[in-house]
């Protein structure tokens, strides 16, 4: 049998690994100086405390043989390839982990000191794990009401006003919409988004424009069927912001989350009031989507027309999701359509209407 220094050679050979790719997402994806050290840290923790038990790294090296490794034949499917930077970092945080207990509970045999440090470590790539993960996921794409913010369609308030009025309401999205802004003024609009919506739940999308959510911080980016493909938007606003694709029909839809969007926008559903809607989708395509065994439980948002009259018409049918416009711009109250929309849209499932 063979001794337990192969073990501790080989798990910490993965420790380091796996807190060096941590440690270089801090780095170079995150610019976090503070959490990128404290990476560095347990790196440098377990290479001391590894070589005070060695007593020199040749010690370590000697035991190993590669060559008669039974399990570097071993791999599963799933390691061949990872969806996300997210992704990664899960896949990295767990080989940690795992690694640091492997090398701890080898070490009670020998030092009971060291696995006393290694355990410490431990502990600290749990917590490595619990500030990380979070802020490379992206933002939920599920939403009940997402607000289209055209200036234009401000009759009795500001657009700024309109967007904290609709914020403080506890609106879901709001969709940055303007087609003749200088590029200067639509990031800097949308920063100003961005900004008021800080420690909120409300997630703020760009509409058409990767470029701009992606200088702008913003959650998200809604593509027309003219616009930039999902994966060269991708390429620009990289793995932690939501794409949106706004689809008039079910195969549509299903071509978007086949090429990666997050959410989707379904209609038109009703005519619009902004812009002349020639083929609408109506009710019946928003059932279609729910019905549809591949999309009933993927994110959406039903498009074009919606207000307060018309919303009990797609709460009868199950809808969970809708993007209003000028019925939210153009109030007095603002906060209070947008209360009033999310309440009309959970009548069925409140009282039982079918």
């Amino acid at each position: 049998m063979r001794s337990a220094l192969r073990i501790i050679d080989a798990n910490a050979n993965r420790a380091r690994e796996a807190a060096r790719l941590l440690e270089d997402i801090a780095r170079f994806m995150l610019d976090d100086q503070l959490l990128c050290t404290r990476i560095k840290g347990i790196r440098h923790g377990l290479t001391e405390c590894v070589l005070d038990i060695a007593g020199d790294k040749a010690s370590l090296v000697a035991e190993r043989d590669t060559p008669g490794d039974v399990g570097t034949s071993v791999t599963l499917d799933s390691e061949a390839s990872r969806s996300s930077v997210q992704k990664l970092a899960e896949a990295a945080g767990s080989r940690l982990a795992e690694a640091l207990r492997a090398i701890e509970e080898c070490l009670k045999l020998v030092d009971p000191r060291g696995a006393e440090e290694i355990e410490r470590l431990r502990y600290e790539a749990y917590e490595i794990e619990r500030i990380l993960l979070p802020r490379l996921a992206r933002p939920d794409p599920h939403m009940q009401i997402c607000v289209l913010l055209t200036e234009s369609l401000c009759a009795s308030h500001s657009w700024q006003e309109v967007a904290r009025l609709a914020i403080e309401a506890g609106v879901d999205g709001i969709q940055l919409r303007e087609k003749a802004l200088s590029d200067k003024e639509l990031l800097s609009r949308a920063s100003l988004l961005v900004d008021l919506a800080q420690g909120t739940n409300t997630r703020i999308v760009i509409n058409d424009r990767p470029d701009i959510a992606a200088l702008s911080g913003a959650h998200g980016v809604h593509l027309g069927q003219d616009d930039l493909d999902i994966a060269d938007a991708r390429k620009i606003v990289g793995e932690q912001v939501l794409i949106g694709v706004t689809t008039p029909t079910v195969n549509l839809a299903i071509r978007a989350f086949d090429h990666g969007a997050d959410m989707v926008g379904i209609g038109p559903v009703f005519p619009s009031t902004t812009k002349p809607k020639p083929a609408l989708g109506g009710v019946d395509l928003v059932c279609d989507f729910e019905s549809h065994e591949r999309l009933r439980d993927l994110p959406y948002l039903a498009i074009s027309g919606i207000t307060t009259e018309n919303v009990l018409e797609l709460a009868a049918i199950g809808c969970r999701g809708v993007a209003v416009s000028s019925a939210v711009c153009g109030a007095e109250q603002p906060g209070e359509i947008v209360k009033a929309i999310r309440r009309l849209l959970e009548v069925p499932e409140t009282t039982g209407i079918d």
